[in-house]
C-alpha cells in the first residue's frame, strides 16, 4: 500500500525534482502491506495514511494486522483499525514483539483502558495482542506466516515470508540464520532508503547486493526517499530489480 519513507514522498515544503514530479510512482505514502488471504484480509503495519491507503486498495475487512516495529511510520495509522473491531464484534489481533505490544500500548493508551471507563463503545478501538517469535510460523487467515528476524541500526526487527514473497523493509543487515529463511524466493520485497549510506537503512547499492546473495527471481525495492526519481532508478537498476510503488500488486504462491 505504501512504499515511502518516514515522512513520505513529496516531503512537505519540498521543491526538489522527485516531489514535484508529475509521476504517480513518485508520490509514495507511508510503509505498508495489505495481504488478501484466504479467509479475509491483513495488514502487515499501520502507517499515518492508513485509511486512505485501505480505501485506495478497495480492502473490505481487515481481520488483524502484524508488525515489523514499533516506529511511528509504522504504528501510526492503528486506529483506523477501529472500524473493523466494530463490525466484526471482536477484537482485532495484533501480532507483534513484546516490545511493539509495550509501545503500542504507550502510544494508543486509551485502546487499553477499562471499557467500563469509556463514553460509549465506540470510543476506542478493540484490540488483542498476540506474540509471535523470530522464526516460528504461525497461521493467520489461512496463511502461514514465517517472521524473518532483520535488523534496523540497532533495533532487532521482523520481515515476514509469506509463501514465495518476503517484505523486509527498514532493514539495515540481515543476520546470516535468517538469510537461509528467505531462500528461494520468487519475490523479495527490500528496503532501500536513498543512493548514499545511511546508519539505519540499506542505500541502493547495498540492497543491491542484497538482493543478489539472496537471489530471488525478482526485486522490489521500498521505503523510498525523495532521493530516488522511479523512472531514472528503474533504468539504473539490474535485470530483476525494480523499484515498487504505492498500488503494486504481487501473486503469492503457497
Amino acid at each position: 500500500m505504501g512504499t515511502g519513507t518516514s515522512v513520505g514522498v513529496p516531503v512537505v515544503g519540498c521543491d526538489c525534482a522527485v516531489c514535484t514530479s508529475d509521476d504517480e510512482r513518485n508520490q509514495r505514502t507511508r510503509s505498508g502491506v495489505l495481504v488478501r488471504a484466504p479467509q479475509g484480509e491483513f495488514v502487515i503495519d499501520t502507517g499515518p495514511e492508513l485509511r486512505l491507503q485501505l480505501l485506495r486498495s478497495r480492502a473490505s475487512l481487515v481481520h488483524a494486522a502484524i508488525f515489523t516495529h514499533s516506529h511511528a511510520d509504522h504504528v501510526a495509522g492503528l486506529d483506523d483499525l477501529r472500524i473493523f473491531g466494530f463490525r466484526l464484534e471482536s477484537d482485532i489481533p495484533l501480532y507483534c514483539e513484546e516490545n511493539v505490544e509495550e509501545a503500542i500500548r504507550r502510544m494508543f493508551s486509551y485502546a487499553f483502558l477499562d471499557r467500563d471507563r469509556l463514553a460509549h463503545r465506540f470510543a476506542a478501538p478493540r484490540f488483542a495482542f498476540r506474540r509471535i517469535v523470530p522464526g516460528e510460523s504461525f497461521e493467520l487467515l489461512g496463511l502461514s506466516v514465517l517472521p524473518v528476524r532483520l535488523v534496523h541500526g540497532r533495533l532487532p526487527i521482523l520481515g515476514f515470508r509469506i509463501g514465495d514473497v518476503a517484505f523486509c523493509t527498514d532493514v539495515s543487515s540481515i543476520p546470516a540464520e535468517s538469510r537461509e529463511l528467505l531462500q528461494n524466493l520468487d519475490t523479495l520485497i527490500l528496503g532501500a532508503l536513498r543512493y548514499k549510506p545511511h546508519p539505519t537503512h540499506l542505500h541502493v547499492e547495498a540492497a543491491v547486493r542484497v538482493a543478489r546473495q539472496l537471489a530471488a527471481r525478482r526485486t522490489f525495492l521500498t521505503h523510498m526517499a525523495h532521493d530516488l526519481d522511479f523512472q531514472s532508478l528503474s533504468r539504473e537498476l539490474p535485470d530483476g530489480i525494480e523499484p515498487a510503488w504505492d498500488g503494486l500488486e504481487i501473486d503469492v504462491r503457497l
